[in-house]
């Protein structure tokens, strides 16, 4: 999947059947050694677990350095599914019930491979791979995280990927979403819950 990434090419491989396992999104920052996928076993099943997979380039090979699982959520539901399934055919922003403008999860962390250079030192100040889930809007054209542009995908779900010192695994960068005019529809800071656009609009309502 690193390699299709790397290409510009679908992540999704023909050959692997969506009802099997679903690549929502995947993102590999190649200037830092890092990627991350985000997958759905089983979509639509009772049984439907969601996976995020932290990459890292490390001895001259992708590797695993870590990562996440759990039930699906908002972010996987089963409109967005059906959207993936049927993507070459369907008008997507008509099916996709997506918010305003911007929404992030905290996708998860793990320390970069270097810590085993230099154990036990390096447990602790080796650099931290960290990831998030970001949903967007149908008026999204791209977001700048930490320095990188990542298109909006037709499903308006994307995982993005980076580096961050030892000290606080939870350093995520600024994300910034904008329009296809390159003007900044909103934002939302490292630690921020909620982002600019949603911000004003609760201050709209008090």
């Amino acid at each position: 999947m690193v390699r299709r990434v790397l290409a510009g090419r679908e992540p999704q491989p023909r050959w692997m059947p969506r009802r099997v396992l679903t690549v929502v999104s995947a993102d590999v920052d190649a200037a830092a050694g890092v990627g991350a996928i985000w997958i759905v076993w089983r979509p639509k099943s009772p049984r439907t677990r969601e996976h995020i997979a932290l990459l890292e380039w490390y001895g001259e090979q992708w590797r695993y350095a870590g990562g996440s699982s759990g039930s699906g959520d908002d972010f996987v539901d089963s409109e967005m599914l059906d959207v993936l399934d049927v993507l070459d055919v369907l008008d997507v922003l008509d099916v996709l019930d997506v918010l305003d403008v911007l929404d992030v999860r905290n996708g998860g962390a793990a320390r970069s491979l270097t810590r085993r250079l230099d154990p036990p030192r390096s447990l602790t100040t080796a650099p931290w791979i960290g990831c998030a889930l970001v949903c967007l809007g149908r008026d999204v054209d791209h977001v700048v995280i930490g320095g990188r542009r990542l298109e909006n995908p037709e499903h308006c779900r994307l995982i993005a990927v980076w580096t961050s010192p030892g000290t606080n695994p939870r350093d995520r960068p600024v994300i910034v979403a904008l329009g296809s005019d390159g003007v900044e529809l909103s934002r939302i800071g490292p630690h921020d819950g909620l982002d600019t656009h949603t911000w004003a609009q609760v201050r709209e309502e008090l």
